[in-house]
């Protein structure tokens, strides 16, 4: 029973930092329901027989005179519902104040990639290439980062989903248990493809065995790091992962110039060092909240239910990165002669021109960052505005505030396009950094594949607005559609043409993308009233 007791006691505490002083037993409820807590939790957890029983005692503790008196609320006597009225000028100042505030902050937490594109232009390495790979070793490394990002890229998701939802609700015990859990099942998912592709290659003989193990510790070591920075996001730590990799990138990049270690081994110390860090943080960092909140764990992490959650969101994560390796595999795997040593081999123009193009993805990143938090904060402002019985203004005036925030991708877009070009080809020049003329297949594929990611980035806003009010189906489809579009039209044109074409395909289907994701995204859009209230 007195264990019973404290477990109220803390819950009690729990709800009350969330909403002070509540107004009635149903608004207890709520919370409790949101907070993940079931019928069968207030009998099994709480000794109690029913949730709603389970809310009149906390409902009663912490209204209670004594309670409020040792217990003074930070919160106002019903301030969730009092409705603030906003004027258009104040709408504007926000939003101005976020696009200033979210767009570095995106460009910000972009700066470990941008760190590494730094270094090769003034060094020609970086923590996972180095130019004076040969084309064999190159293929191993590229093909390893690829394994990685891809064998990992659907429980980012999950653990972004997870940890984001025990973040909420105070619950570090849990987030550190799912956040071991889900990196335990993402090496395991690893570990499966990796033995399935081993035995593939036994009876194929697709490529040496040597050159395999080279694949697998660049693939295991990228997605161990991949996994380890996705638990910073939610935790809103990321700046860790900026100090994990520019510590990691120096000590790589000297063990390069002033020792005679293998560059395999600097690349894989470096990786292993941000890793190593970023563990050390996280290990603090959790040890830190669960002393201070004094948290009584209420959550169970069930296989079955997190699968049920997330899956989709799983699907979805694994397929964005499918996608966005579709066109190079394309690509490498035919050539101009139609002769290859190997089934995917390396090929320096085509992969040049893709990474130019991907810089513009990354610089649009910080407008994603401010379309959602805009969005979040302006529907949280037009509900508290806008009367509950005029739900069309409500839909009509976010839909306003949705073009308006594509209209920034695509100017940005265009801006960074222009920047990017002068950058290039004008101020500093590919040659004078690398020593050579860029390639006029580099020079197309680089158009193309912009193109295509500025409106690969659009897709993804859509499916993050999607995402917001946990609508996960719709983006999902999309995603599947457009890589089959990408592999179909990027095959036919690679085989037909020549293979740098294979870029089509990737613009053909990023275009399916974020034609699909429009549509989903303007219907949800009119409905938006409904799944506002319904995800809350």
């Amino acid at each position: 029973m007195k264990e019973f007791e404290r477990k109220i006691e803390q819950l009690g505490l729990d709800v009350y930092d969330k909403v002070g002083k509540p107004v009635n037993v149903n608004v207890v409820r709520a919370m409790l329901e949101s907070m993940s807590i079931r019928a069968i939790d207030a009998k099994t957890d709480y000794g109690v027989d029913d949730l709603q029983e389970l809310a009149k005692i906390v409902f009663s503790q912490i209204t209670s005179a004594d309670f409020i008196a040792v217990h003074p609320s930070k919160l106002k006597v019903n301030d969730q519902f009092k409705s603030e009225v906003t004027s258009a000028s104040d709408y504007l100042r926000i939003k101005t104040k976020y696009f200033f505030y979210y767009y570095p902050l995106g460009l910000f937490h972009g700066l470990p990639v941008f760190i590494q594109i730094l270094t090769i232009i003034l060094f020609g390495y970086s923590l996972w290439t180095y130019i004076g790979f040969n084309q064999l070793q190159s293929t191993a490394v590229v093909l390893g980062v690829i394994f990685g990002l891809v064998g990992t890229g659907g429980f980012v998701q999950v653990i972004g989903r997870q940890i984001s939802h025990y973040w909420y609700n105070n619950d570090f015990v849990m987030a550190r248990k799912s956040t071991i859990e889900v990196i335990k099942d993402g090496l395991l998912f690893m570990s499966v493809l990796s033995v399935l592709l081993l035995v593939v290659n036994f009876f194929a003989n697709i490529y040496p065995y040597r050159f395999l193990y080279i694949v697998y510790i660049y693939s295991f070591s990228i997605g161990i790091l991949l996994l380890i920075s996705a638990v910073f996001h939610p935790l809103k730590q990321r700046w860790m992962i900026t100090v994990a990799f520019v510590v990691a990138t120096g000590l790589a990049l000297s063990l390069k110039l002033f020792t005679n270690i293998d560059t395999y081994f600097t690349h894989w110390i470096g990786i292993w060092v941000a890793i190593i860090l970023m563990v050390i943080y996280l290990n603090y960092f959790f040890n830190k909240k669960m002393k201070a909140t004094r948290n009584v764990s209420r959550a169970t992490s069930k296989a079955a239910v997190m699968i049920y959650r997330n899956y989709r969101y799983f699907f979805y994560g694994l397929l964005f990165f499918v996608f966005i390796f579709i066109d190079r595999i394309l690509a490498w795997s035919t050539s101009a002669d139609g002769l290859l040593p190997y089934a995917v081999y390396y090929e320096k123009n085509y992969e040049v021109g893709m990474d130019i193009a991907i810089l513009i993805f990354f610089l649009l990143v910080g407008v994603l960052e401010f379309s959602i938090a805009s969005f979040s904060t302006l529907s949280d402002l037009l509900q508290k505005q806008i009367p509950y019985n005029q739900p069309k203004v409500f839909n009509r005036k976010s839909l306003k505030t949705y073009w308006e925030h594509v209209q920034i991708l695509l100017i940005t877009g265009v801006v960074m396009i222009a920047l990017l070009y002068t950058v290039i080809w004008v101020w500093f020049g590919y040659e004078r950094a690398f020593n050579e003329t860029l390639s006029p297949i580099s020079i197309k594929v680089s158009i193309l594949g912009g193109l295509g990611y500025i409106l690969l980035a659009w897709g993804m806003l859509n499916s993050l607005y999607l995402f917001t009010l946990n609508k996960p189906t719709k983006p999902l489809k999309a995603i599947m559609i457009a890589s089959v579009v990408n592999l179909v039209v990027g095959l036919f044109l690679s085989r037909l043409v020549s293979y740098e074409y294979s870029v089509v395909g990737m613009l053909v289907g990023s275009t399916t993308f974020m034609l699909l994701t429009l549509k989903s995204v303007t219907e949800f859009f009119k409905n938006l009233d409904y799944y506002y209230y319904a995800a809350y």
